[in-house]
């Protein structure tokens, strides 16, 4: 289940399928993962062909990443009752 957003695009796109506050080249890539997401319980659950799961470093330790396109990666972790939390679309190389 994803508990919370720092994106609000991604947050308008989950709760409302509001698609204005996302690239439109990376709308279907971002329902089928926000979907995944919110089955999953760990990040192992999100270890898929073709996602690339990382965990990441610095000032986003704790946070793991998949790929959307390109350099942009949907960011998330997980909290203690197996929540996704803190999701966020970022541009991070």
């Amino acid at each position: 289940m994803i508990e919370s957003f720092r994106h609000k695009g991604l947050k308008a796109l989950y709760e409302d399928d509001n698609t204005s506050g996302v690239k439109q080249d990376q709308v279907k890539r971002l329902r089928s993962l926000l979907a995944r997401l919110d089955a999953s319980r760990c990040p192992a659950d999100m270890d898929f062909s073709g996602l690339k799961l990382h965990p990441l470093q610095r000032e986003y330790a704790g946070f793991h990443a998949v790929m959307v396109s390109g350099n942009w990666r949907l960011i998330f972790r997980f909290n203690a009752a197996g929540s996704a939390i803190d999701v966020d679309l970022i541009d991070y190389h």
